[in-house]
């Protein structure tokens, strides 16, 4: 998987220097060029990172779905994460997927941040220690890892444009340090994001090149972000070697003309293909010979995917572990782990538990094979031993959801599912096909194809009237049995491709339906340049009355002996593209716990979402369980842990508000096209520590199912600057039940001649013990936890005196207390 940099040379000079300049854009969306003369074949690249895609948006080809990265996190296991890595890779390599673009390591600077289901946390340490994990894992198994976007690609308001003003001592602690740590890790690509920091947009900006490529010595692609590359001379002049998607990008003749005028240097363009071709000999790319079948095909005249093999035992276990593993339980006053031998019946209630979130919106999502929904993980743990009663209670704030298989059926098979046809111009059938849902974000492109038709036959159970709708963009129309009802021209308000692309807003109107008369509805969309070709079709029946549905749902609690409650996001709510406006779940879902946990005290309240929401309910429940976006086996990893086969084994990787308005960062709109992150070093905990506000969870907060005491923190007398430091704590398990504890050590700097966060988490280590056992976690705290970035000297620095260590169960309970001694040189 090398090739020495001798050989590298040697093909570079087969190369014209145009061929090279050529080879720096993508052939297609999803793949790079290939160059016979050197045997370079295209490398295939997938969105990640709970789930590898591959190259088309199509419920058949089917994808394995992982818990989200934020729950990755929360299981603070990194060999857990590393194994999950490999299973990322088993995947890819199934798919024939070179690259995988994840991990996503900013940081949840703000809990409005739209796309924090995909990073992993607030803090720059644990995030480092968890993305390398992944990497590892990745990689180990022949399949290159992205560490993205770099850097301070924080949000998702105006992220296109959004000018990021940072000043350099938080940029370097805590935004740069997560790809630190992924560099370190032996990453072999970086995505440069579509955001600009202190003036420059990142896809030109010097910080490719420093500290990325020199200090830290990366020798890997660094990629942009798809669509990021907007200018050809700067960006070609930049640290950026690989401009994607192709092959329209602003790269391609373009960049070969300025090489030849001399606006771009030939040995700048000579390294960027070194890099690439370094890559692709590490992936066993170079040197083939013919390079593989091209990726053109997907034009649009591929034959219909092949279904994917069922997915293997030990995947399912793994990614059935990694729930239990990550899911969080915030509070329990006694009601868990549930007993299955003293239950006879459990009501199982909400939208969201029977039909799970699994997975955040925009495009990282896949296609599983199955999802397990909570109320699914609950029956099959139940089953022969107590009886499970269910009730919808309201619908989720938020639009109509796509049309499912389960809802609708093809009217030309009769089949479940709708109709897709491709027509010319003059309206004639250029191709027609059944798929499986009203989500259609690639309709097959065929010559002549001017509108695409998706067509279903409704087979109402509700009677009354329905939201009907149609998303896209451009001229489109929706039709109930021949009679318009919504017709018009919605050009795209952005060029956000995760909008035009993946998540078009939708446009809606109503009509009545009775139960037992069938309704066809038709839905088109004019193809147009600039517009996508995504169609998705909605259909939701009228809503339940919404004071009725929490008083059915205290009923169904009151005659159980214990009460499931799931509430949560909807796609719209929590997704890519969008930041948060509230973190509120809603007036009906917050009424419909209050009145569940009314009727039975023992009231578990199950919540699904990615990232932190408003829980204003938490002192009425017997227990909260974070189920975050728990994956396809979410509902039996739960069931795992509900029911007391695995203890919960997570702790927040976020700082939990009780309310928005408490959280210290909350600004995600920039002014005038800037977003100055002001609070500077105190994000996350640190930022609550600063201003002496209390959350509703602390940072590192999660329980077991057993108690924990604290005992003795054994800390050096002295340490050089620059040096690792070892920690030691001794805990004791107080409880009746064996259990795992995360331990974790914190550090302060009393008197610092700089300014510090009043505490800020240095390491961790897990520990497990049976009941009333005594064990002692190792905890590793680096030389990196210590020092400092001195802007005026552009250089680390570690100061010398009286260190305070601290360490606990999280970022606001830490009993115990020593003192450490740091002691010269004063560079770190």
């Amino acid at each position: 998987m090398g090739t020495s940099d001798e050989e590298i040379d040697r093909l570079l000079g087969k190369l014209t220097p145009r061929a090279r300049a050529l080879l720096l854009d993508g052939a297609t969306t999803w793949r790079t060029r290939a160059e016979p003369a050197l045997g370079l074949r295209e490398l295939v690249m997938s969105d990640g990172p709970a789930g590898v895609r591959g190259e088309a948006w199509d419920e058949r080809i089917t994808s394995v779905l992982l818990p989200s990265a934020s729950a990755l996190a929360a299981t603070w296991d990194e060999d857990l994460v590393e194994s999950l890595g490999g299973l990322l890779a088993a995947e890819a390599r199934r798919k024939g997927v070179d690259v995988l673009l994840a991990p996503t390591l900013n940081l949840h600077r703000s809990p409005l941040g739209g796309r924090h289901f995909e990073c992993f946390s607030e803090d720059p340490e644990l995030t480092g220690r968890v993305g390398a994990a992944l990497v590892r894992g990745v990689q180990a198994h022949g399949v290159a890892a992205t560490a993205k976007h770099y850097v301070a690609n924080d949000s998702e308001t105006d992220r296109l444009t959004v000018d990021v003003r940072v000043d350099e001592r938080a940029l370097r602690e805590v935004y740069l340090a997560p790809f630190e740590a992924a560099v370190a890790a032996g990453v072999r690509l970086v995505m440069a994001g579509y955001n600009a920091v202190d003036g420059t947009t990142m896809t030109a900006n010097a910080l490719l090149s420093d500290p990325l490529k020199g200090e830290w010595g990366f020798d890997g692609v660094v990629v942009s972000d798809w669509g990021a590359v907007r200018s050809t001379e700067d960006t070609a002049r930049s640290g950026l070697d690989l401009a994607m998607p192709g092959p329209d990008s602003p790269w391609g003749e373009a960049l070969a003309r300025a090489v030849a005028d001399g606006a771009v240097p030939e040995d700048t363009v000579d390294d960027k293909v070194r890099r690439l071709l370094r890559l692709a000999a590490w992936l066993g790319a170079l040197g083939e010979g013919e390079p593989t079948a091209s990726g053109a095909a997907r034009a649009g005249t591929e034959a219909p995917p092949a279904p994917r093999p069922a997915v293997a035992p030990r995947e399912r276990a793994l990614a059935r572990r990694a729930v239990a593993a990550g899911s969080v339980l915030l509070s329990n006053r006694g009601v868990l782990p549930l007993d299955p031998g003293r239950l006879r019946t459990v009501a199982v209630i909400g939208a969201h538990a029977a039909r799970t979130r699994t997975q955040g919106g925009g495009s990282a999502g896949v296609f599983p094979p199955h999802e397990v929904s909570v109320l699914d993980g609950v029956r099959a743990a139940l089953r022969g031993r107590a009886r499970v009663v269910h009730v919808p209670g309201p619908r989720p704030d938020g639009p109509a959801p796509p049309l499912g298989h389960d809802a609708c059926t093809d009217p030309r098979s009769g089949l479940p599912g709708v109709l897709l046809r491709m027509l010319d111009a003059d309206g004639r059938e250029l191709y027609a096909e059944r798929r499986r849902g009203g989500r259609l974000l690639e309709p097959r492109l065929v010559p002549g194809a001017h509108t695409v038709e998706v067509s279903a036959r409704l087979r109402p159970r509700t009677a009354g009237r329905w939201t009907l709708g149609v998303a896209g963009f451009g001229r489109m129309s929706l039709a109930l049995d021949g009679r318009p009802l919504l017709a018009g021209d919605f050009p795209p308000p952005t060029d956000d491709p995760a909008v035009v692309h993946v998540n078009p807003p939708a446009q809606y109107t109503g009509a009545d339906l009775a139960v037992g008369q069938d309704a066809l509805l038709v839905a088109r969309r004019e193809l147009a340049p600039g517009t996508g070709r995504a169609t998705v079709v909605s259909a939701a029946p009228p809503a339940p009355d919404a004071a009725a549905s929490p008083a059915e749902a205290a009923r169904a609690a009151a005659g159980a002996d214990a009460a499931i409650v799931v509430v949560g996001t909807t796609e719209h709510g929590e997704c890519e593209g969008y930041d948060r406006t509230t973190l509120s779940l809603g007036a009906t879902q917050n009424a419909l716990v209050r009145a569940v946990a009314a009727a039975n005290p023992r009231t578990v309240a199950v919540v699904n979402s990615g990232g932190p929401v408003e829980l204003p309910w938490r002192d009425a429940v017997g227990a909260v369980l974070l189920a975050w976006f728990p994956g396809q086996e979410g509902g039996d990893g739960l069931a795992d842990v509900l029911f007391g086969r695995a203890e919960p084994g997570g702790r927040l990787p976020t700082t939990w508000p009780a309310a928005l308005a408490d959280a210290p960062v909350t600004r995600t709109l920039p002014a005038d096209g800037r977003l100055p992150y002001d609070e500077g070093l105190h994000v996350g905990h640190r930022g609550w520590l600063r201003h002496g506000r209390v959350p509703a969870y602390w940072f590192g907060h999660g329980l077991g199912y057993t108690t924990w005491a604290h005992e003795e923190l054994t800390v050096p007398l002295r340490a050089g600057a620059g040096e690792d430091v070892t920690v030691r704590v001794r805990v004791r398990n107080t409880g009746a039940r064996s259990g795992r504890e995360v331990v974790q050590v914190y550090l302060a700097r009393p008197g610092s001649a700089v300014e510090r966060p009043v505490r800020w988490f240095a390491g961790y280590a897990a520990v497990r013990a049976r009941p009333g056992e005594s064990v002692t976690a190792t905890v590793r705290v680096p030389a990196r936890a210590l020092r400092h970035w001195c802007a005026r000297e552009r250089a680390w620095r570690t100061e010398t005196g009286r260190w305070r260590v601290l360490a606990g169960r999280s970022a606001g309970e830490v009993p115990l207390v020593a003192d450490l001694e740091v002691v010269g040189p004063r560079s770190g």
